[in-house]
């Protein structure tokens, strides 16, 4: 059984609505006058208004959720849902309104950029700082300075005080600050965004290896590429509240909005791209072998799709784009070209063969385009994310796993052979 490191149990958190403190004490004492007297607030800007003082919002209502060596857990949702609210309550930034969070260990936060570090000392200096910060004594954060500084890229400026210091400094100092003092529980809210693409992969490696050292990783980004490659679970929190708990590609799915699948679609009213469906526009697309838009592996999609064409073309054709749960392409197809006269509508019964993808939730993105037999394309239409669909799991054909699109991706191989 896995060591526990944290345990959130029932905790909620509420904010005042505008209570702000003022920045001297008159300014403190003319506002609370003028409230209790029903006049306008003195101290705040035009237009800002004031809010009673018995306007609550909670941030967070009623979450508990535990995390053991070895779990690299991914917290999504929208803006607003609570993510940023869970992790500064972890790292005790702030306190919970109610409930209780215990940590067995060490809690290292990169929440936002320069969090924890004093402007006016250097980078060196700051190192010492966090460790100090951490429980660490000098003797051990001398031990892994070389290895922190080495990681930073920014070896060149150590010395240099950080408040001189780009937002991208900032973030890969931060970054090796906390992923080599031995954090417990590593915490890393979004600020890898600022980094760029290289230090990223750098610094994902390095959370992999914390995951696979024992330690724990809490993980929120809007980037699902990131979140599929990294983390082994997930959260989706909707208002405060958590909904969900359990794999990372079903939190994906959550915060992709991915609930609603309609057998009939009304294509023309979707927002089209600027410049495509004027001379050719697909209308109605409806699914027709299905009761869910739920197929079993190696089955087949057929569709029916609807579109007018106020332009002749000899060569039009139906391309199909299929992405998956973070809506990244995976593969192509498309028609044989097909003759449409001007003004014509015109209506296509289409098979799509599924073999070869594996279980996990698709998306489809459909275009009318025209070919020449030298390769090039004219696109005339176009629509994203048209549908979402699901491919079943099913272990008989996996030799009996249960297919994880994180580890093995979304195209299933056929059997290897043995050759004599």
């Amino acid at each position: 059984m896995s060591e526990r490191l944290l345990e959130v149990d029932r905790v909620s958190k509420q904010y005042r609505l505008g209570a702000i403190s003022a920045r001297t004490l008159h300014a403190e004492l003319t506002s609370r006058f003028a409230r209790l007297r029903g006049r306008e607030d003195p101290n705040t800007k035009i237009g800002m208004g004031h809010y009673g003082p018995n306007e609550t919002f909670w941030a967070l209502d009623d979450v508990s959720f535990n995390v053991d060596r070895g779990d690299a857990l991914a917290i999504t949702g929208r803006n607003g849902a609570g993510k940023s609210t869970v992790l500064k309550l972890i790292s005790r930034i702030t306190a919970p309104t109610k409930g209780e969070i215990r940590i067995r260990g060490r809690v290292a936060s990169l929440l936002e950029i320069g969090t924890g570090f004093h402007r006016e000392l250097s980078g060196r200096d700051n190192i010492y700082l966090n460790g100090a910060i951490l429980g660490m004594n000098r003797a051990e954060t001398n031990s892994k300075i070389k290895d922190i500084i080495e990681f930073s890229e920014i070896e060149p400026f150590i010395d240099t005080p950080v408040k001189r210091y780009s937002s991208g400094m900032f973030v890969k100092l931060a970054f090796a600050v906390a992923a080599h003092l031995d954090p417990d529980v590593m915490i890393c809210d979004e600020v890898l965004a600022v980094g760029d693409l290289n230090f990223q992969q750098k610094c994902l490696q390095k959370m992999r290896d914390i995951v696979r050292d024992g330690r724990a990783v809490l993980y929120v980004s809007h980037n699902m590429r990131t979140v599929s490659e990294l983390c082994n679970r997930g959260l989706y929190l909707e208002r405060g509240r958590l909904a969900y708990d359990g794999t990372v590609e079903r939190a994906i799915e959550l915060y992709g909005g991915s609930g609603a699948r309609s057998l009939k679609q009304d294509l023309d009213s979707l927002p089209h791209p600027r410049g495509r469906g004027d001379t050719m526009r697909m209308q109605e697309i409806e699914f027709l072998n299905t009761l869910a838009l739920e197929y079993e592996m190696d089955s087949a999609m057929e569709f029916r799709l609807k579109c007018v064409a106020h332009i002749a073309d000899p060569r039009l054709r139906i391309r199909l784009i299929v992405k998956n749960s973070i809506t990244s392409p995976i593969a192509m197809t498309q028609t044989e070209p097909f003759e449409v006269r001007a003004e014509e509508v015109f209506e296509r019964r289409i098979r799509f063969s599924l073999d070869g993808l594996a279980p996990g939730e698709y998306v489809l993105k459909i275009s009318l385009i025209s070919g020449t037999p030298r390769g090039t394309s004219t696109y005339f239409d176009t629509l994203e994310d048209v549908s979402r669909f699901i491919i079943t799991d099913d272990p008989a054909r996996n030799a009996g796993f249960l297919w994880s699109e994180r580890l093995w991706g979304n195209y299933r191989l056929k059997p290897l052979e043995f050759v004599d």
